[in-house]
C-alpha cells in the first residue's frame, strides 16, 4: 500500500543493525520520525545522503524527531561500516526489499531514469568526497522514497523519488519535522 497523506502508516516488522522484528511504532518512539528508503549503502549516492544525515541529525532531535534509513543492504555490511563510523539515527537492513514492496516503492524503469534530475550532480559531488562504490547490492535500479509520520503514526508527508538522488535534504526534513 502507498504512502498516503492523512492516514496512518502500514504497520510493518523489520530487522535494524541492533535487533530483529522491530516493529515501525517503537522505532519511532512516538516521536515525529522520516522514514528515509535508499538503495543500499554500497551505492555513492546513498553513502552521501547517509553523511549528510549524519552530519545533520543533531538539527533533526532538536526539532524533536528522529530519522530512520532503510537499506537494502545485509546487516553485515552494515555492521561493519557502523564499526567505522556509528550510525546516531536508526538503520533498518532490508536486503529481501519486503518493505519495498509493502510501500509499492517501485524501481525505475532504466538506468536513464535513475540518473536523473540531480543524480549526475550528486554523483560527482561524492566522487569529490572520496566515497568509494561498495558491494551491489538489491535492486539496482531501486528509486528512493521518504514519509514522515507524526508520534500517533500518521503520514504528514510522503515523497516517491523519480531519479537516485531524489530525496529530501536534512534542512527540509527539519523543517518538515517543525512543522508539525
Amino acid at each position: 500500500m502507498k504512502f498516503e497523506v492523512g492516514k496512518k502508516l502500514e504497520p510493518f516488522c523489520c530487522d535494524t543493525i541492533c535487533q530483529d522484528g522491530v516493529s515501525a511504532e517503537d522505532l519511532t518512539e512516538g516521536l515525529p520520525t522520516m522514514f528515509l528508503f535508499l538503495r543500499y549503502y554500497g551505492c555513492r549516492i546513498c553513502q552521501l545522503d547517509l553523511r549528510d544525515l549524519d552530519l545533520g541529525y543533531e538539527a533533526v532531535r532538536r526539532a524533536g524527531g528522529r530519522v530512520v534509513a532503510v537499506l537494502q543492504s545485509k546487516r553485515e555490511i552494515l555492521e561493519a561500516a557502523a564499526e567505522e563510523k556509528p550510525f546516531p539515527y536508526t538503520v533498518i537492513c532490508d536486503p529481501d526489499q519486503k518493505l519495498y514492496r509493502q510501500f509499492e516503492i517501485l524501481p525505475a524503469a532504466d538506468r536513464d531514469e535513475l540518473k536523473g534530475g540531480d543524480a549526475p550532480k550528486k554523483s560527482a559531488r561524492a566522487v569529490e568526497m572520496g566515497l568509494v562504490h561498495g558491494e551491489y547490492e538489491g535492486n539496482e535500479l531501486q528509486l528512493p522514497a521518504a514519509v514522515l509520520v507524526d508520534g500517533e503514526m500518521t503520514v504528514r508527508y510522503a515523497h516517491y523519488g523519480t531519479n537516485a538522488a531524489d530525496t529530501p535534504p536534512v534542512e527540509e526534513i527539519v523543517r518538515l519535522i517543525k512543522g508539525l
